[in-house]
């Protein structure tokens, strides 16, 4: 379902879209916060405009980047700022033409600058670096920036994609049976806005027989219910073998057994590798919030077992420093991966 963000990201990456404008847009009034403004579905507003240099829009790097969870630090004595996210480096020093993704060489349009204290740097090369899609729509005058990675509707029906919520768009394609769509938002009680695997944006219809989305949507309520129960236990001491019922400590299977039964009634197996057996199999490709994913571990093929979170996290415990906690599902996660299990 749709991705939520905190406001601080929705006002940073407001920014972010203003360099994607057409070049009319931009120099026609830099300072308009009427024009509306979508992020993974939700509606933003900003205080601060970015400001416009020879056509260009320089935003305010550490505000985006902190907002997208990357770490930010500043070097005054070269004058170079780095930010840090996964395995994502990105560098530059104020005035160079060029940055640095990694070892990529990215070359700039403008150079970047101080101002007012803060580093100033151009729109498009941000968005380069985080990943996001930005897409400007004409018919409306709007803007849909998309950060998603989760595919969690299919399509139930051959539908159209089309440019505009309206019988007479430009069809983009045919969505075929059986592919899966993640959904930005409802733009009314006929249409949704989607986005396709191959990262194109676009609208189709909601009538009910096209997609699966009313059971995704009924599916996502369940899913925010049980990550806020399992959320409130975040700290709680791991303990390899826990008592089931209690809530003291927790081994990774007997949180997962409780959370599941207490916020949503769903009984599970003690262990991992019986947990493994329940549901229906979900491919990477396909998770959504809610799901249970399974890791090899101690010699075993199925060892560990945590909650898929959303936005590419897992909600698990295996570590006494940490205890229950998020944790990022990244390659070292991913390189141990057995299976995912959806349970409702």
């Amino acid at each position: 379902m749709k991705i939520k963000n905190g406001l601080q990201t929705g006002t940073a990456l407001m920014l972010l879209l203003m360099g994607m404008l057409p070049a009319a847009i931009t120099h026609a009034d830099t300072t308009d916060t009427s024009l509306p403004v979508y992020l993974n579905g939700h509606p933003l507003s900003f205080e601060t405009p970015p400001v416009i240099e020879d056509g260009y829009s320089l935003v305010p790097l550490r505000a985006i980047f902190e907002a997208e969870g990357a770490k930010v630090a500043w070097d005054d004595n070269t004058r170079t700022v780095t930010a840090t996210k996964n395995d994502i480096v990105f560098t530059y020093r104020i005035g160079d033409m060029t940055a640095y993704k990694n070892k990529d060489q990215l070359d700039m349009p403008i150079a970047g600058k101080i101002i007012d204290g803060s580093t100033m740097i151009p729109l498009r090369l941000i968005s380069e670096t985080l990943g996001n899609i930005v897409k400007w729509h004409e018919y409306s005058r709007s803007i849909t920036i998309s950060s998603a990675n989760e595919y969690e509707t299919k399509i139930e029906y051959g539908v159209n994609l089309r440019d505009t919520p309206n019988t007479s768009g430009q069809v983009l394609r045919m969505i075929p049976k059986s592919e899966n769509i993640h959904v930005i938002r409802e733009v009314d009680a006929n249409w949704l806005e989607v986005q396709t695997k191959d990262k194109t944006i676009g609208f189709l219809s909601a009538a009910s027989q096209y997609t699966d989305y009313a059971s995704v949507a009924s599916a996502d309520k369940k899913a925010d219910d049980l990550l806020a129960f399992g959320a409130k236990f975040l700290g709680t001491p791991y303990e390899f073998g826990a008592e089931s019922g209690q809530t003291k400590t927790f081994d990774c299977s007997s949180f997962v057994q409780y959370v599941f039964k207490q916020a949503l009634s769903i009984d599970l197996p003690r262990v991992s590798y019986n947990q493994a057996l329940k549901g229906t199999e979900v491919p990477l490709d396909e998770l959504r919030k809610g799901d249970v994913l399974f890791f090899d571990a101690r010699g075993l093929d199925i060892g560990h077992v945590g909650i898929y979170a959303g936005d590419g996290r897992i909600l698990h415990t295996y570590s006494k420093e940490q205890g229950v906690h998020y944790e990022d599902f990244t390659d070292k996660w991913k390189k141990r991966f057995a299976t995912a299990r959806r349970m409702f």
